[in-house]
């Protein structure tokens, strides 16, 4: 069988190496696990008393909350929860106090 790889960006977690994760406090840190067509796929995992930046997504936004809480638009997540946040969304409000691993899928 011929499989071809044109087109696919396939990143091994183990490979990747973390990076600082941007927020208005705490710390974070992400893995870039792939990209195609401007879209990103990031496994972060934030400390307890992360907090996001507030920001207005110019595109579709996409998360899925792996370990721990996070509050997000002033809900709470646990692992297995996810949202997806249309194009010209303002996201206010984005925190963990406990910690969290989530994967985030953003265009920029």
């Amino acid at each position: 069988m011929d499989i071809s790889l044109d087109g696919w960006n396939i990143v091994s977690a183990d490979e990747a190496e973390w990076m600082p994760w941007a927020g208005s406090a705490g710390e974070a840190r992400a893995k870039m696990l792939g990209a195609a067509d401007g879209y990103t796929v990031v496994l972060v995992e934030a400390k307890p008393d992360y907090r996001g930046s507030e920001h207005e997504h110019a595109y579709a936004e996409f998360n899925y909350v792996i370990d721990g809480t996070v509050r997000n638009q002033g809900q709470e997540m646990k692992a297995g929860d996810g949202y997806a946040a249309a194009a010209g969304s303002t996201h206010a409000d984005f925190a963990t106090d406990s910690g969290a691993t989530y994967l985030v899928i953003f265009k920029i």
